[in-house]
């Protein structure tokens, strides 16, 4: 996604990442939703009000299933997550309502939830009234792969799988 909104000259900048990622792979389901908080909190406070609206519950949505996390990456991103939503707090406050009036739905998000969020992001991003959007696309992107390059080393390491991450095509959102 990031290479689609990206100009040319930013797209060159993605270039280096590229063996980053390579089986860079989790089944986590948990992966997805730290891409999503990290995607959504980077556009949050810069999108336009109304696609604010959607991340803003995205957010908030995202910050009840990492709560009871207490590993590094999740206090990081629940970090960069308070602080989008305080950047924004138009649309927190709209978010928390509709959560209040909708009710919070089922637990937990879905990789097509976690999908939605990181399209709205990065369409907000390159959407932005901001000089440098490609900067923050590449930027996001860069922080997404060593997100995932975290959380993989760290399943790596719970499993004791040497080789957790090389394996078949990733299932995850950093596919895309």
């Amino acid at each position: 996604m990031v290479n689609d909104q990206t100009s040319e000259a930013g797209r060159a900048r993605l270039t280096p990442l590229i063996p980053t990622v390579i089986g860079l792979t989790s089944d986590d389901p948990l992966l997805d939703v730290l891409l999503a908080v990290r995607a959504a909190t980077a556009a949050l406070p810069i999108a336009a009000e109304e696609r604010q609206h959607s991340l803003a519950v995205g957010v908030r949505v995202a910050l009840e299933v990492l709560a009871d996390r207490d590993d590094e990456l999740a206090a990081e991103l629940r970090e960069l997550a308070e602080a989008a939503l305080r950047a924004a707090p138009a649309a927190d406050t709209w978010a928390i309502r509709f959560i209040e009036e909708v009710g919070p739905g089922r637990p937990g998000m879905t990789v097509r939830q976690c999908w939605a969020l990181v399209t709205g992001a990065v369409d907000g991003i390159s959407r932005a009234c901001v000089g440098d959007p490609d900067d923050r696309l590449v930027a996001l992107l860069t922080a997404a792969v060593s997100d995932t390059a975290r959380f993989v080393d760290a399943d790596r390491g719970r499993t004791g799988d040497r080789c957790a991450h090389v394996a078949e095509p990733a299932t995850s959102m950093l596919d895309a």
